[in-house]
């Protein structure tokens, strides 16, 4: 079962949707995706949603928004910042345990790219309400991709300008100094439950380096898979298949066989 929803965070309505099993008996593990900049709930040529109809058929419940300022909720990309993303996360995580059907005790979140840093904050921050993390080509080096690749050598015109366009998108100054400021890291460190770690070899806007220091922050509690020749976007059938798989495998193991 699928249904769409709405919450407030920011004083703006940041739009969802829910997916379920069509049976619902009891309460379920559930898991919160969060997608990556620019990005939308719907994730690259859909992977989200087949995400969320897997996870439904194996017993799992999912939600996933449009961070404010993206897809359908409320909101500029202009102001979009991390630390608002962040903001919208946490309200979230709220709304999610709030759900009837929801076991609290058997919350994972998966984060994509620049929401796989979100996410690694999130679970940083609150650690006793998330049981697992999973974090695809995720972005804890966010502030060299978008201040080197992103903008480059249009950084001075941006200064000025206080906005740089990047494919299609407003990227404001409040965004890169927030970035600038924000350690995702260390924030990150904080977190005690099991991390896995999903990274394409090609990743051609996420180096791989970036999950391998995430490895070295988390330690023995992560776990680094990489899938041999995915670009960023896993954007081919058997990538997205193999991330999905991996995945599944991973909450399977970590909210269902360990409850």
């Amino acid at each position: 079962m699928q249904k769409a929803v709405e919450i407030k965070s920011r004083n703006l309505t940041i739009r969802g949707m829910i997916n379920t099993p069509d049976q619902v008996n009891g309460k379920l593990p559930t898991i919160i995706i969060l997608h990556g900049f620019g990005g939308n709930k719907m994730g690259p040529h859909f992977m989200f949603v087949k995400f969320s109809k897997v996870l439904a058929d194996l017993g799992f419940a999912s939600v996933r928004f449009d961070f404010a300022g993206s897809g359908e909720s409320d909101g500029e990309f202009i102001n979009m910042t991390l630390s608002g993303e962040l903001e919208d996360a946490e309200n979230i995580l709220e709304y999610v345990k709030s759900l009837d059907f929801v076991d609290v005790e058997r919350i994972g979140v998966v984060g994509f790219s620049m929401g796989g840093a979100v996410a690694s904050m999130l679970a940083g921050i609150h650690g006793k309400d998330i049981k697992s993390l999973c974090l695809w080509s995720p972005a804890g080096n966010m502030s060299e991709i978008v201040i080197n690749d992103f903008i480059g050598q249009g950084y001075s015109e941006f200064l000025n300008n206080g906005y740089h366009e990047y494919d299609g998108l407003l990227i404001g100054k409040k965004f890169v100094e927030d970035i600038k400021k924000t350690d995702i890291y260390s924030i990150a460190s904080e977190y005690r439950g099991d991390i896995l770690l999903l990274h394409g070899s090609g990743d051609e806007v996420v180096s791989l380096n970036a999950s391998e220091k995430y490895l070295e922050t988390y330690g023995d509690k992560a776990k680094l898979t990489v899938i041999d020749g995915a670009d960023h976007l896993f954007s081919r059938q058997s990538w997205k298949r193999e991330l999905i798989e991996h995945s599944v495998d991973f909450f399977n193991q970590e909210l269902i066989e360990r409850e």
